[in-house]
């Protein structure tokens, strides 16, 4: 019999395909795992219990979370529920204000932010503007287009065919406006016209082919004309579909009936639309044509300015931007989500986007090489995890981009694109997941729990979901402030020990012995299942084998239970730390831990081990080492 040690150093490919159990020629295989849950990768390769959830506050229904950074000392959570925008600061709400989005529109809300300012829009209701001023206090209203001799400078469009005519039936005062075909709904009074390049505004629906305006510009003369346009913007017509800042431009992308149209204001006057006579600095708009649906679904400015549409992904050049040197070029045809907006994210340079078959994020990122951009798949080796995403945001310090599922599940990818990292893994949580912003440094979630929203925060101190901590004078055993949790069972570290899960009953719980110090939350577990070994010159798969000796390399872990053929047991790690004391903590430890496996034989179709364990206490793996004895 043949022995060989196998050393897993890293599991920087994540949890990959099951389709991948028979290609063990493939990196992604020595570097990967069948399965990891509940887990953050590092960059450098090792795995650690991912970060608990601390509860910060009950939300008002279902949602979004949206971040404002007002400066870089001052950042906001925005919860946008029902009718409603509650504004939290360092976990603490400091206003809450009304809205136009029912929770049945939250799926197209978007936002863009230019210092100070939130723009947010949705195409069926008017856009909106956040902002905050010196004295803290936030307001929202609607978006206001720049006036000038009282000529509303925002985007105008003829939505009737070509051929359809006005007649005015004077040239000031109230007058008449009759269409040549039927162009007018009720829906259009109070909106705007402008007939032969004079502004004229609508007070009242007549018929389909009639209304009734009022002059702001005395028109020319009474004759029939052709020349004539409405506001773009409208409840007749909708309104901004997505909207994003580039180059000193505002930039609207699509509205809800003209979805492939795209509007830049003016350099530098960020709500004012005059086309002008074409002028460098003046606004430019135009529609992207081709072959196929270009229904815009967000646009993002990078390096050029990326339009995300239903059918392709699009550059718009010219710098800078000028009437006349813009250009629009199709770059990949991938196609993002339709049902609603997942936000694009920037990650080391490059653009995430969700793809439209909603199993794909994909990379957009310019080559110097080709001059143009490429779309590459980063979930291609762990397909099984991307289903049916919602919502997205990246974590630049942890280096994690959140994909939240619509099955409440959420996954996470540890990417580092200098050092080839791309490792995926998924979570779960008594609950389900809806959204989630990354606020400065913080990380947040909504989260609904038993008919509850709740607003929890991710927390590298803690080890146990929608928890909060408790320190008392003198040790205690009732601990209240749980309503969120009302007849939930909880877990429970009482000085840095667990004891038995207990049910909250009237938002509190009652320890068997006193404590000083609590963490109280819901359970979760992390599970780490490597793939089947592959036996380098022994034939690779299918070989007769069984594991002698496990040797694994830990970081600050507090307990380890591992499988190696008989079922889950708790591996004692008194062996290269301190003899735990009684009713004490058990001892953070860091270095090897040496199991031996006796007797387990198999085909080499299963994994050598397996770690499961719903402990709440601290967890890293950094490597594993296997001894194996191979029959020849």
């Amino acid at each position: 019999m043949t022995r060989i040690r196998q050393v897993k150093t890293n599991f920087t490919a994540g949890e990959v395909s099951p389709e991948l159990l028979g290609r063990g020629d493939l990196r992604a295989y020595t570097n990967g795992a069948q399965e990891l849950r509940n887990l953050f990768i590092f960059p450098t390769g090792g795995v650690t219990r991912r970060a608990g959830l601390r509860y910060v506050d009950t939300a008002a229904g279902d949602g979004r979370l949206i971040a404002f950074e007002f400066n870089t000392q001052q950042t906001y959570l925005l919860v946008l529920t029902d009718m409603q925008i509650d504004i939290y600061a360092g976990g603490t709400k400091v206003s809450t204000l009304s809205s136009p989005w029912p929770a049945s529109a939250m799926g197209q809300v978007v936002w863009t932010q230019s210092a100070d300012t939130l723009l947010l829009v949705h195409p069926d209701y008017m856009p909106k503007k956040l902002t905050r001023d010196s004295g803290g206090t936030f307001a929202l209203n609607d978006w206001t287009f720049f006036i000038e001799d009282n000529r509303i400078e925002q985007p105008y469009f003829k939505f009737a065919d070509s051929a359809v005519t006005l007649t005015p039936s004077g040239t000031t005062g109230s007058i008449t406006l009759t269409a040549s075909a039927d162009v007018f709904d009720p829906l259009h009074a109070g909106t705007r016209l402008r007939v032969q390049d004079k502004e004229v505004e609508i007070t009242s629906y007549d018929s389909p082919t009639v209304v009734t305006v009022t002059t702001i510009e005395d028109l020319p003369n009474t004759d029939v004309t052709i020349d004539w346009f409405e506001q773009t913007f409208s409840p007749a017509r909708g309104y901004p579909s997505s909207a994003a800042f580039h180059q000193d431009r505002l930039v609207i992308g699509g509205s809800r009936d003209l979805p492939n149209r795209l509007w830049f204001s003016r350099s530098g006057d960020l709500f004012n639309f005059d086309l002008g006579t074409g002028l460098d600095d003046e606004a430019i708009e135009f529609s992207i044509l081709s072959d196929q649906v270009n229904a815009i679904r967000g646009i993002f400015s990078g390096r050029h300015l990326q339009v995300f549409t239903s059918g392709a992904e699009w550059m718009v050049t010219g710098d800078p931007l000028t009437p006349a040197n813009v250009q629009v070029n199709r770059q990949t045809r991938v196609g993002s989500v339709i049902e609603r907006y997942i936000p694009p994210v920037i990650v080391d340079g490059a653009t995430h986007f969700v793809a439209r078959n909603k199993h794909e994020i994909r990379e957009f990122l310019y080559t110097d090489i080709e001059q143009a951009y490429q779309s590459t798949d980063i979930a291609l080796l762990s397909r099984h995890i991307i289903v049916d995403p919602v919502d997205q945001d990246f974590d630049a310090s942890r280096r994690l981009l959140f994909i939240i599922r619509a099955d409440g599940k959420f996954a996470t990818l540890t990417i580092y694109r200098a050092e080839q990292v791309a490792a995926w893994t998924l979570h779960d949580t008594l609950g389900n997941v809806k959204s989630v912003s990354v606020v400065g440094d913080d990380v947040y979630i909504l989260v609904e729990r038993d008919g509850d929203y709740l607003i929890e925060q991710f927390d590298d101190t803690l080890n146990l979901d929608s928890a909060l901590t408790g320190i008392s004078g003198s040790p205690t055993t009732a601990w209240s402030g749980l309503d969120h949790l009302e007849g939930q069972t909880v877990s429970i570290i009482a000085d840095g020990v667990v004891q038995a899960d207990q049910d909250v009953s009237s938002g509190s719980v009652t320890l068997s012995e006193a404590a000083s110090e609590v963490e109280i939350g819901l359970p979760y577990t992390h599970i780490i299942k490597p793939l089947p070994p592959t036996i380098s010159g022994e034939g690779g798969f299918g070989i007769k084998l069984r594991m002698i000796e496990g040797v694994f390399r830990l970081k600050d872990t507090q307990a380890l239970r591992l499988d190696i053929g008989r079922g889950l047991k708790d591996i004692s790690l008194k062996q290269i730390g301190e003899d735990p004391i009684l009713d004490a903590p058990p001892p953070s430890i860091s270095g090897d831990v040496k199991v031996r496996s006796l007797g387990w034989q198999q085909s080499g179709e299963e994994s050598l081990w397996r770690i499961e364990q719903s402990i709440p206490y601290p967890f890293t793996l950094l490597s594993v080492t296997t001894e194996l004895k191979i029959n020849d």
